[in-house]
């Protein structure tokens, strides 16, 4: 597939006279950076890469400068999918596999991630280290359905109030998002001039398909879309991939496990590897490092780091 100057954007626009917020997202490079990191079947890169067009429509809608985050915990062979974004358009992904498990191409989300019905979906809204408040929300989506969309749609109408209706896609180039919100009525002539817009824009919006998803330019899916509509853009917002591990971060991981384990991991090998989930960097720690973790309170130096 042939990279765009709209890849890893994301759009937002008024729609009906102003009465239909629509937000349009496409990853590219970004997405293939999490490709590229991840050894992942079919069918959970597909999940993972449509719930990271999710995380990244909603949280163009932050307020503040933290991040949303989009937990899965599954039941089955589908042990976390989970989906970092921030209001400026970074974000990261990651997914883990229970042990030795096998997914078939044709396996649907609610048999990877909640087979036994105790899977769990969560919505995180994280105000970040600069908040004034630092209390995070968190809210639960129901699994009940058997797509990210549906399950966002539903989460997004109960915990908000705000019609919401979203369309996802992804393989392994691409991961494409169409959300379309309905604003509260003014009373005031927009509502009267244009009724009927919410109904007419999700019919519109119903027709597209996977593939058009995937393979359109955001600009070209939204005029094959809503031609016939008048189209005000808003905000164009790049989006990249970015994790925010660092050497100080998985060192003060280890002091909190404490001496004593550290100490017995390196009696069975020479150093402490950590590996980041969501970028797969890795750290290590060997016995020097170790001694300088519990008696430096400076993290230790970067000439500790093995890659």
């Amino acid at each position: 597939m042939r990279a765009s100057s709209h890849d890893d954007q994301m759009q937002r626009l008024l729609l009906g006279e102003g009465s239909v917020r629509a937000q349009m997202v496409s990853l590219t490079h970004s997405w293939q950076a999490i490709v590229n990191r991840h050894d992942l079947p079919g069918v959970l890169l597909t999940e993972l890469g449509r719930l990271s067009a999710a995380g990244t429509l909603l949280a163009a809608s932050l307020k503040f400068d933290g991040s949303l985050i989009l937990q899965i915990h599954g039941d089955g062979p589908v042990k976390l999918i989970v989906v970092e974004s921030s209001a400026n358009g970074d974000f990261r992904a990651t997914a883990k596999l229970a042990e030795g498990a096998v997914l078939p191409d044709s396996s649907s989300l609610s048999k990877i991630v909640n087979t036994q019905g105790k899977g769990r979906f969560v919505v995180t809204l994280d105000p970040g280290p600069t908040a004034k408040n630092r209390q995070t929300y968190q809210g639960i989506v129901s699994l009940e359905a058997d797509s990210v969309a549906v399950m966002l749609e539903s989460y997004m109408q109960r915990s908000e109030q705000i019609p919401t209706r979203i369309w996802l896609s992804a393989n392994h180039e691409r991961a494409c998002g169409l959300m379309l919100q309905k604003l509260p009525d003014d009373g005031g002539i927009r509502s009267a001039s244009d009724h009927d817009a919410w109904e007419r824009l999700v019919l519109l919006a119903d027709t597209v398909t996977e593939q058009e998803l995937l393979s359109l330019s955001p600009d070209a899916l939204l005029h094959r879309l809503f031609w016939q509509e008048k189209m005000q853009t808003v905000e164009t917002r790049a989006c990249r991939f970015a994790c925010g591990c660092t050497r100080d971060k998985v060192a003060s991981m280890l002091r909190m496990l404490g001496r004593r384990e550290i100490e017995e991991i390196l009696t069975e090998r020479t150093e402490v590897e950590v590996y980041c989930d969501f970028c797969n960097e890795r750290y290590g720690f060997d016995a020097v490092d170790a001694i300088q973790l519990f008696t430096d309170a400076s993290p230790p130096p970067e000439s500790g780091l093995r890659h």
